[in-house]
């Protein structure tokens, strides 16, 4: 447990440190926070990686707040970043913790937060937001545009991006990954 919370607190630092991609609407910010998580889901399986996104968004939360007073966005953060280590935990178990499965992992997380956060932005998300900062409703149309030139292509780089960094340091720490396997 003493890992989880470690591992949350670095995971909400990182999340501090967001900024906007170029070309997307400027509420989408990439952070690296899912990194951590990634790191103990893979050690010590999906339900700690869960934990890990759970509790880095109640303190972003308790600390930062959301400007609709309600927690929309760390909602979604915890949504999309469970979409994308559970995938990846459990692929990289299922082929024996290789880096093919690694890789094949990450990729069907990535694809996975994709697929799954358009569609939750386009049904409740969007909408959410929407009533509860008191702006007009957006159309249907306008909302599918939003998703497929938005916010599915940005989770789809952010996914590449966050598993590129991942996979880096993952092997340079394989060594380490595979003495506290044997240990777990």
């Amino acid at each position: 447990m003493i890992v989880v919370a470690m591992f949350s607190s670095i995971s909400y630092l990182l999340m501090l440190l967001d900024f906007p991609l170029p070309g997307f609407p400027v509420f989408l910010q990439i952070d690296f926070s899912e990194i951590p998580a990634l790191f103990v889901a893979i050690l010590y399986g999906p339900v700690a990686g869960i934990l890990v996104e759970a509790i880095k968004n109640f303190i972003h939360f308790g600390i930062q707040g959301s400007f609709t007073g309600v927690p929309i966005g760390q909602l979604a953060n915890f949504i999309a970043g469970v979409f994308f280590i559970v995938p990846t935990s459990l692929i990289f178990r299922k082929f024996n913790q290789t880096q093919k499965g690694l890789t094949l992992g990450l990729t069907l997380g990535t694809i996975l937060m994709s697929a799954m956060m358009g569609l939750l932005n386009y049904v409740i998300i969007l909408p959410a937001y929407t009533w509860f900062m008191g702006f007009e409703e957006m159309s249907a149309s306008a909302r599918q545009a939003l998703v497929l030139t938005g916010i599915t292509p940005f989770n789809l780089i952010k996914g590449a991006i966050v598993a590129g960094i991942f996979i880096a340091f993952f092997i340079k720490l394989k060594p380490w990954f595979v003495r506290q396997a044997r240990t777990i």
